[in-house]
């Protein structure tokens, strides 16, 4: 009993660890984007809530009907990989193909020619296993307590995996990186050493010359 209760305890804390939620201020006709660094074949759930500035009591209220959110995302080489208009407040989600960083843009569905009015969105974007409500796959699944226990580690111990891979990778990536600009390095240090050569050699000519033409030597 006390070690379910210690294991309890541990995993809330690391789930509060790692869902995290912000809230930014944009105008109604602004474009805000974020970096997300996604592993490849991982699941990103978006939960969002826009409201609106009401310049009367300045503070924050629902959004007028037929406002939403337009939420666009690219992967790292640029291709869109969702691009869709949901309503003031929601979840939106999409499977990553590629590894790397993903662009994650939201932008109101406004049709105001000028600033129109301020907009606070509220947005939570998690990850892999923490996007998963694991709460209705037991209900879905009948599992028991300690097989949904062994689910969440599974999908923990797969995401860390795909997180290896991906920093491996980029690791991989970086050296090469790397050793190609030191190569390159070294190339134009040999050039410049060579140039340094042929230009002293021609001096050394030219001045032989020079000398001889005066009869100095």
């Amino acid at each position: 009993m006390y070690w379910t209760m210690l294991f309890q305890v541990l995993f809330q804390l690391y789930i509060i660890s790692v869902v995290t939620g912000l809230y930014f201020h944009i105008p109604e006709t602004e474009k805000k984007c974020f970096i997300e660094e996604i592993p490849d074949e991982t699941m990103v759930v978006g939960n969002y809530k826009v409201e609106m500035l009401d310049k009367t009591s300045n503070q924050y209220i629902p959004t007028v009907a037929g406002l939403g959110m337009h939420v666009d995302v690219k992967d790292p080489d640029g291709a869109v990989v969702m691009s869709r208009t949901y309503a003031s407040e929601g979840r939106f989600t999409f499977t990553s193909h590629t590894a790397g960083e993903h662009v994650v843009c939201l932008f109101s569905n406004s049709s105001a020619w000028f600033g129109g009015a301020m907009l606070r969105v509220h947005l939570d974007i998690q990850i892999g296993e923490h996007a998963n409500d694991y709460q209705q796959i037991a209900t879905k699944d009948k599992l028991t307590e300690l097989q949904l226990r062994v689910r969440q580690l599974i999908d923990q111990v797969e995401q860390i995996t795909k997180e290896q891979n991906y920093q491996r990778n980029r690791e991989e990536r970086f050296r090469q990186t790397s050793e190609s600009t030191n190569q390159r390095v070294l190339w134009w240090s040999i050039a410049q050493t060579l140039i340094l050569l042929v230009t002293g050699f021609w001096q050394m000519r030219h001045l032989k010359s020079f000398f001889e033409a005066k009869k100095l030597v």
